[in-house]
């Protein structure tokens, strides 16, 4: 089982759009996959589930121990200002370190209204996950002005976006 994660709390994000269509790559591929929406995180977790209150919520601890069961996750990285939103830092903060990441793999996907399609979003947390002694995969998807390739229905209308996809799933079902 994947674990997808949409990596924002932000209402109706195309994350979570892209969350849905990795899902369905997958699922074209024959593997099994849930999504884990940072948009369902209790509102104050910040506060009620970390450092001295670490254990204390139990809204969190859902989110804590389907993390650290998972063997394998894609994360669904916006740029937000430049790196990638802090309520995923804040996130991988509250969880066990480093036995949450550690011998663990993951896939990164990038996506930004601007230019760089997440690219230094992807290398900030490319950097954290290495640290925590989790395996990244080095085909990282970049989905630039993601507005501009997404239709109505919420598909992919770029080809090139869709076959970077599909061959990143492919390469992580193997990894």
């Amino acid at each position: 089982m994947i674990t997808i994660v949409c990596s924002t709390n932000r209402n109706d994000a195309l994350s979570y759009q892209i969350s849905l269509l990795y899902q369905q790559v997958l699922a074209d591929l024959g593997a099994e996959s849930e999504i884990l929406n940072l948009n369902d995180l209790p509102a104050d977790f910040a506060f009620s589930a970390l450092y001295e209150n670490s254990g204390k919520n139990e809204q969190f601890n859902t989110f804590s121990t389907h993390m650290s069961q998972a063997q394998k996750y894609v994360f669904i990285v916006p740029e937000y200002n430049g790196s990638f939103p802090g309520v995923l830092k804040t996130f991988i903060d509250g969880l066990e370190y480093p036995n949450t990441f550690k011998n663990k793999k993951c896939a990164l996907v990038g996506l930004s209204s601007g230019v760089q399609g997440g690219g230094l979003a992807l290398s900030h947390l490319t950097d954290i996950f290495n640290y925590c002694g989790m395996n990244v995969l080095a085909l990282k998807p970049k989905l630039a002005r993601i507005e501009a390739h997404i239709d109505g229905d919420f598909q992919i209308t770029n080809n090139l976006y869709m076959q970077l996809l599909k061959e990143q799933a492919e390469k992580f079902i193997e990894f």
